[in-house]
């Protein structure tokens, strides 16, 4: 799922970039509202993320262009315009969010997986299916962005249900680290075996009864993982 990241500060930009990557997205970067549409026209992303105050048009105008073509593509727009009538101007031109500068992660990321979940939800991505699996007794639901066991529900991003997917759909063998990057990460993603190793902690701390003894992803040592 590729998101458009339209912002002329380049630490915003970058920094954007680097958290919408974690969680599973391919980042498309614009400094300016000119090249924010060629790349919409060129690539139609799934989600859009729009500063306003850009040089070359501002994100009002881009966010009317894009509605012109495109009336159901997320955007969420990210500014340091805080009054309430700059809200409900970009609401009424038909914005699924709004996020005021300076913002934290985690806000960030909230907000783009609820637009994701909805997206998803009525068209779902091609890099991953929408069929509800079951692993052991974690049930994954790829178009929530979720996975529940009994009455609880678990929030995960893109990035954790194609993991989970790929090992499902490789259940009981091994899958090589190279095989889990190209699968999940990307083919043009620089395989780094510390990225790998963190984020399957962080993801056995979210979908294990214990995340020191795994059933769902367990360790093939100097090799990769497996799920049984």
């Amino acid at each position: 799922m590729k998101i458009l990241i339209a912002e002329d500060d380049l630490h915003i930009r970058e920094g954007l970039s680097a958290v919408v990557e974690a969680e599973g997205y391919v980042p498309l970067l614009a400094a300016d509202g000119e090249r924010a549409l060629q790349i919409f026209h060129a690539e139609r992303p799934q989600v859009l993320l729009l500063d306003i105050m850009m040089p070359r048009r501002d994100g009002y105008a881009v966010c009317r262009e894009v509605r012109n073509v495109d009336a159901d593509v997320p955007v969420i727009f990210i500014s340091a315009k805080s009054e309430e009538i700059d809200r409900v101007v970009g609401l009424e031109l038909g914005a699924d969010d709004y996020i005021v500068k300076p913002f934290g992660t985690r806000e960030v990321i909230a907000r783009i997986r609820a637009v994701t979940r909805r997206t998803l939800a009525h068209k779902p991505d091609k890099g991953i299916g929408s069929e509800a699996i079951c692993l052991g007794d974690l049930e994954l639901l790829p178009d929530q962005l979720r996975a529940r066991r009994g009455e609880r529900q678990i929030d995960l991003s893109l990035r954790d249900v194609k993991i989970l997917q790929y090992l499902f759909q490789q259940r009981g063998k091994v899958v090589h680290r190279d095989a889990l990057f190209n699968a999940c990460w990307g083919r043009d993603y620089f395989a780094n075996s510390r990225t790998l190793d963190q984020h399957v902690s962080k993801l056995r701390k979210l979908i294990e009864l214990d995340a020191k003894n795994p059933k769902i992803i367990c360790t093939v040592h100097g090799v990769g993982y497996r799920y049984d």
